[in-house]
C-alpha cells in the first residue's frame, strides 16, 4: 500500500481523494481550527499542528512514496497583493521544500511530490514564481510537469487548479503516462506560456503528463442545493429584493428567463465591484443559472460568500450557500464532519482541494507511476 505525507492538510481533502488504498504517515497544518476538523474526521495520530518551518525530518516516518503539498495560494492569486513566493503565506513553499531536500540528504526523499495551487501561480510575477518552483524541483533531481484541472469535470463548481507532479529523475515512466507535446485539455495556453519561460535546465526536466479524457460529470448545482437547510436561514422578501436590485439588466434578464422554465432551478450569486455606465464603482450581484457554482472562496468579509437564488416559476427565494452544500461542491460526502461555526466550515471547504480531482489524478497518474517504480525495484532486486 503506498504511503504519503500531507502538508498544508486543512481538513484532509487530499487524504480523502487518495482514499483507503493509501496510508497517511504524517499530516501538517498551522491552523488549529482546521486541525480540529482533521482530527474529527481522520483521528489525530498523524497530525502535527504547527508551522511547516518547525517540522524536522525526525518527525517524518520512513517510507513515504508521495509528499502532497497544497501550499497557501493567497499571495499567488489574483485576489492577493502580488507578493508571490516571497509572501508570508505562499512563501511557505520554501520551508516545505527545504524539508524535502533534508529528507533527500538522508536518502529518504519521497519518490513523488505533488504541489497544488491556483492557476494564477503560472503568471505570478510574470512567470518567475513558477520558474522558481521548477528550478527547485530540477535542482532537487526531480523531473516534473504541470496540469491545470478544472473541478467542473467532476463536481458542479468552476474551480481550475494547478497541479505540479514531480517524480525522482531515475524513476521509470512509460509512454502511456508521458506525451511528446501538450494536451490542450490539461495543458492550456497559459500553462504552455509558463513552460516557455522556464530555464533550460528546468525544461530538460519537464514532462508533458498524459491523462485520459475527463469523465462526464453526473451532478448539477441544483441537485446539491437543499430545500430546507439546517444551518442557514432564508432571506426575507426584502433581502431577496435587495439582491435583485443590485443586478445589472443582463442579470435580471437571467432571473426572468429562469422563471419561465416552470421548474425549480438554483443559481449561484456573487457580489462583485464593477464600473457602471457613469464610470463609478458599484457593487453588483451576478447570477449564473448554468447549474454550475462559481468558485468557492474563503470568507474574507461577506462579499466572498456565495449566495443561492432559487427560482421556481414566479417564486424567488435567496440565502447564503450552506456549509454542507459547500462541502458537496468540494466532493466531500455528507458523512464528513464539518465545524459548527458557519465561517469556519465555509473556510474549510473554500480553502481545500476537490476530492474527486485528487482521486482522478491518483488513479490516472500517481498510482501507475508508483506501479512502474515498484516493478523496476523488484527487477533490480
Amino acid at each position: 500500500m503506498p504511503a504519503f505525507y500531507e502538508f498544508f492538510a486543512g481538513g484532509g481533502m487530499a487524504r480523502a481523494g487518495l482514499g483507503t488504498g493509501w496510508t497517511c504517515l504524517f499530516a501538517n497544518d498551522i491552523d488549529r481550527k482546521k486541525g480540529f476538523s482533521y482530527t474529527a474526521n481522520w483521528g489525530g495520530e498523524e497530525l502535527s499542528v504547527r508551522s511547516v518551518a518547525d517540522v524536522e525530518t525526525k518527525d517524518l516516518p520512513d517510507g513515504a512514496d508521495l509528499a502532497w503539498a497544497s501550499f497557501p495560494c493567497q499571495d499567488l492569486s489574483l485576489a492577493g497583493a502580488g507578493a508571490g513566493l516571497k509572501g508570508e503565506r505562499s512563501g511557505t513553499f520554501w520551508p516545505f521544500w527545504k524539508l524535502m531536500l533534508a529528507l533527500d540528504a538522508e536518502d529518504r526523499a519521497p519518490k513523488m511530490v505533488v504541489l497544488e495551487n491556483v492557476s494564477g501561480a503560472l503568471s505570478s510575477h510574470e512567470g518567475r514564481d513558477f520558474a522558481a518552483i521548477g528550478a527547485a524541483l530540477a535542482k532537487g533531481r526531480y523531473r516534473f510537469g504541470a496540469l491545470v484541472i478544472d473541478a467542473v469535470h467532476f463536481v458542479p463548481q468552476s474551480r481550475p487548479r494547478l497541479f505540479i507532479v514531480a517524480i525522482q529523475e531515475e524513476s521509470p515512466m512509460s509512454s502511456e503516462l508521458v506525451g511528446a507535446e501538450p494536451d490542450p485539455m490539461w495543458h492550456p495556453s497559459h500553462l504552455v506560456g509558463a513552460y516557455e519561460k522556464l530555464s533550460q535546465k528546468s525544461k530538460a526536466a519537464w514532462l508533458w503528463w498524459r491523462l485520459p479524457a475527463a469523465p462526464r460529470r453526473n451532478a448539477t448545482f441544483s441537485e446539491l442545493i437543499e430545500n430546507e437547510p439546517k444551518d442557514v436561514k432564508w432571506h426575507t422578501a426584502a433581502e431577496t429584493q435587495h439582491l435583485l436590485s443590485m443586478m445589472s439588466s443582463i442579470n435580471r434578464q437571467k432571473v426572468e428567463q429562469a422563471k419561465k422554465l416552470g421548474y425549480r432551478i438554483a443559481g449561484g450569486i456573487y457580489r462583485r465591484t464593477r464600473i457602471d455606465e457613469n464610470g463609478k464603482r458599484v457593487q453588483r450581484a451576478e447570477v449564473r443559472f448554468d447549474d454550475i457554482s462559481g468558485c468557492l472562496r474563503t470568507p474574507v468579509g461577506g462579499s466572498s460568500r456565495q449566495s443561492v437564488l432559487i427560482v421556481e416559476g414566479k417564486k424567488v427565494r435567496s440565502r447564503l450557500l450552506s456549509p454542507r452544500e459547500a462541502a458537496r461542491l468540494m466532493g466531500l460526502p455528507d458523512t464528513y464532519i464539518l465545524p459548527e461555526n458557519y465561517n469556519e466550515a465555509y473556510h474549510l471547504a473554500g480553502d481545500g482541494v476537490v476530492v474527486p480531482v485528487v482521486r482522478f489524478l491518483a488513479n490516472s497518474l500517481l498510482e501507475p507511476l508508483l506501479a512502474e517504480s515498484e516493478k523496476q525495484d523488484k527487477e533490480a532486486a
